[in-house]
């Protein structure tokens, strides 16, 4: 497997990104970074982002969550972020992406974990939780769904998939800007493009789009409905905060709350924000995220 590391120069001087950076090889040398903040006794806050961002995306979420006595743990997903970036497509699969996350955890020892997930951090995330749920203690689902081919996806995300694969610059920081409601600066969208700097890295977010499962005979449907029978059994704080501008996910918390036992009686939110929640609302979020845990242990 051909991989290539996005030099540390990309990352210098990023605006609100003063975080110490980790690694761990999860599979043939292939290294992942992650952040981990806070207390290292404390219930940890698993951060999972998507497509096409990386850690970044939390900066403004992990202080507040740190201070408040959480161990905050924030991976680059693979082909993301500071990891590994293998070149071709093909290395890809998402079966694999939730391998490399099973790997973190384990390594990492993490239990009494609050999953807060976004976008394909949904689609690892909910899966993590029925397949190792004993180290999960509740569940922050914002802004993603878990498909199954079950129903059809909106026109947006197939404009998405298409824009993905045949767009010849897929500039990724213009791609979360026009995601959001308020439009970002240059050096934001600068840093969304670091880890980046040139095609040849942009396999990993380039293929993902096409690994969601939208046909009923994907195999990993399959896997996501057998993932949909235990979340209709999960009983644990399950909450739900989106936004109210984002296309692609708009409705999809209702379905949570109404087939995730655990979402009954949770403060279930709706912000003023676009897919990219966390940049636009991420101090919000966090406090949301502190109130949700003190609610479901105190």
């Amino acid at each position: 497997m051909k991989t290539l590391r996005t030099p540390e120069e990309r990352f210098e001087n990023l605006p609100g990104y003063d975080f110490q950076s980790h690694y761990l090889e999860v599979d043939n040398n292939l290294r992942l970074h992650y952040l981990e903040e806070g207390d290292r006794n404390g219930p940890v806050a698993l951060l999972l982002h998507g497509e096409p961002s990386w850690s970044y995306l939390y900066r403004k979420m992990i202080p507040i969550l740190s201070e408040n006595g959480f161990r905050v743990v924030a991976p680059d997903l693979i082909g993301f972020g500071k990891s590994d970036k293998p070149v071709e497509k093909s290395d890809y699969s998402y079966q694999k992406h939730i391998d490399w996350l099973s790997t973190l955890i384990k390594e990492l020892d993490l239990n009494n974990i609050l999953l807060f997930c976004q976008d394909w951090g949904g689609l690892t995330g909910l899966r993590l939780i029925t397949e190792m749920e004993e180290r999960f203690s509740m569940v922050v689902a914002s802004n993603t769904f878990l498909p199954s081919g079950t129903t059809e996806m909106p026109e947006s995300f197939l404009k998405w998939r298409e824009y993905s694969q045949h767009s010849p610059g897929f500039d990724t920081g213009k791609v979360i800007d026009k995601a959001t409601v308020q439009p970002l600066s240059r050096e934001v969208i600068d840093a969304y493009n670091a880890p980046f700097p040139s095609e040849e890295y942009k396999a990993g977010a380039r293929i993902f789009p096409m690994l969601v499962p939208v046909d009923f005979d994907d195999p990993e449907a399959a896997k996501n409905r057998k993932a949909w029978e235990k979340l209709q059994q999960w009983r644990k704080p399950f909450l739900t905060i989106f936004g109210d501008a984002d296309t692609i996910m708009i409705g999809a918390e209702k379905v949570f709350q109404k087939l995730v036992p655990g979402a009954k009686g949770q403060d279930h939110t709706i912000l003023h924000a676009g897919h990219f929640i966390q940049e636009e609302k991420g101090e919000e979020l966090a406090e949301l995220v502190v109130a949700f845990y003190k609610k479901n242990t105190g």
